[in-house]
């Protein structure tokens, strides 16, 4: 890999899928941003004191490892109805649920990159639209002491399997930096930069540009425009997912 795309002039990064987070590693701490759906239905999680363990796609050892967490195993969303209570990558049924207290919840692009981050020893956190505030609150300090961030956008898949850039990843991680920004952390990639400026053409009507995005659509199409609408929400939530232990839970501060 050419070390240029590894970014280390700046402390604040920003890449893209598995590839991305690869390249922008080690860094000290690593935000995880995929906003239809993964990281918002763990911000949703969180701020229910529900804890996520998060598994790559069609991992083999998802059933083995929800029995050793005590955990209960998400569903694919084609694999449930609306209302039928069970655990999905929907963040509006993960609202729905009862009486779970930890959730295994595999998905192929947000919980994918969040594992492979923390096996390279970052601390990873999650972040959406919902909670980008509380979560740059949360990384402030951190970066004044010195901290390096990598803002890792998870993009989506094509049916070949390879990364498709999906322009809400890009909205909700220039979300999370623009908050940094406007608190007058500097020394940003241009990279970051560029998702900064992305965000702030959507800024004033996230929902609209959510519904009309290609991933919009498509939940949309499929019966999830509340996932959309869920998704779309600025700044609703203070939890802030940390991954620690192969968990995620809600950060004390």
């Amino acid at each position: 890999m050419d070390a240029a795309h590894r970014q280390r002039a700046y402390p604040v990064r920003l890449d893209w899928g598995p590839s991305g987070a690869a390249a922008l590693t080690p860094a000290d701490l690593a935000v995880v941003v995929d906003v239809l759906s993964f990281t918002t239905t763990l911000t949703v999680a969180i701020d229910r004191d529900i804890e996520v363990v998060p598994l790559p796609w069609h991992d083999v050892r998802a059933a083995r490892v929800a029995e050793e967490y005590d955990a209960v195993l998400a569903v694919g969303r084609q694999d449930s109805t609306p209302g039928d209570g069970r655990v999905t990558l929907s963040p509006a049924a993960m609202q729905a649920v009862a009486g779970i207290r930890r959730v295994v919840l595999p998905s192929p692009n947000g919980s994918t990159v969040a594992t492979s981050l923390a096996a390279e020893g970052s601390v990873v956190v999650g972040a959406s639209l919902r909670n980008r505030a509380a979560v740059a609150r949360w990384l402030l300090p951190r970066l004044r002491e010195g901290a390096t961030v990598a803002v890792v956008a998870a993009g989506e898949r094509w049916p070949d399997g390879t990364l498709r850039p999906a322009v809400e990843d890009l909205w909700g991680a220039g979300a999370l930096l623009a908050a940094l920004t406007d608190a007058g952390v500097g020394e940003m990639s241009p990279e970051a930069g560029a998702a900064v400026a992305a965000f702030g053409v959507v800024e004033d009507d996230p929902l609209s540009a959510l519904r009309a995005c290609a991933s919009g659509r498509e939940l949309g199409a499929k019966g999830y425009a509340a996932d959309v609408v869920m998704a779309a929400s600025l700044d609703v939530s203070g939890g802030v997912p940390v991954l620690e232990a192969g968990v995620f839970r809600r950060a004390a501060r």
